[in-house]
């Protein structure tokens, strides 16, 4: 009799225990497979074009060594160097060694090099003239508001006999930075990836080639002037500090520094995309996790 009074609550507390603990169990397997699955997950943010363009090329290759690629495409500078430092993503493939240094040196990020991929010579383009001998006096010109992109702009109108910088001028100069104008000319620092909006709109403007080629601008035959070929802003993957050694970026650097690569960037982007594919100093892999290819 007591059984038959207590018996049903004690079965359905029992039964309600049984569904919890399958409920747990249950979750638990999901958490463990989704973790796996993450675990050969690459997560990388680039910019659209051509860092995320290149990465599309070889996310295949990647599938066939056991790696899922996920880009995650950003256009504002700022972000990429902050996801990676968070652990948001586990690369990013969108800037140059003096950029990363820069904002290394502002925010303290622990990040570095890890292969170097591409150059993008910065261009000088209008819409309003065919020749800077033709830029008229108080000419409004767009440059790029991050540090080292602005010296890039600022260094190739001084190379062109625009303007010229102070002596003191480094890799971080502004406008502020200008010595002489004869035209006075007017400068407006603008977001990067605002600049080939804002191109219609003034007489001239310094745009990174990434940028460039998202617009549909073709460098070689649209830019009035061009970076020389041996620049040194080579854009780079860059990781987190004590990474180095993670096999899916071993399998990315692999099949991103193969011959076929070099061949699809100047196929692809017609001469505008300058490749280096090699590794950065003191990124060599060890001896234990090294490859071939």
């Amino acid at each position: 009799m007591v059984w038959g009074k207590v018996g049903p609550k004690t079965l359905n507390q029992t039964g309600s225990f049984v569904k919890r603990f399958l409920s747990l169990t249950l979750c638990l397997l999901l958490a463990a497979c989704s973790k796996k699955e993450g675990s050969n997950t690459l997560k990388i943010a680039a910019t659209p074009t051509p860092q995320a363009v290149i990465l599309e090329y070889v996310k295949p290759k990647l599938e066939k060594e056991g790696v899922t690629l996920k880009i995650i495409q950003m256009n504002d500078y700022n972000l990429p160097n902050r996801a990676l430092s968070e652990k948001e993503v586990d690369a990013n493939f969108f800037q140059h060694i003096p950029f990363m240094d820069e904002q290394i040196k502002i925010f303290g990020y622990k990040i570095k090099c890890y292969a170097r991929i591409e150059i993008e010579p910065m261009g000088l383009y209008s819409k309003k003239i065919t020749s800077l001998k033709d830029l008229p006096e108080k000419a409004t010109v767009a440059v790029p508001n991050d540090p080292t992109n602005e010296y890039r702009a600022l260094a190739l109108m001084e190379k062109e006999g625009i303007i010229t910088l102070k002596p003191q001028a480094k890799l971080s100069a502004t406008v502020a930075s200008i010595a002489t104008n004869p035209k006075n000319l007017v400068f407006l620092e603008v977001d990067a990836a605002m600049l080939p909006r804002s191109l219609p709109s003034v007489d001239l403007a310094a745009i990174p080639t990434n940028f460039a080629l998202q617009a549909g601008l073709n460098p070689d035959k649209d830019a009035l002037s061009l970076e020389s070929k041996d620049s040194p802003y080579v854009n780079i993957i860059a990781i987190r500090d004590g990474t180095g050694d993670d096999p899916r970026l071993e399998k990315l650097r692999k099949v991103l520094l193969a011959d076929d690569v070099r061949k699809f960037i100047e196929e692809k982007f017609e001469g505008a995309i300058i490749p280096i594919l090699e590794l950065c100093p003191g990124s060599e892999p060890t001896k234990e996790n090294s490859f071939s290819g």
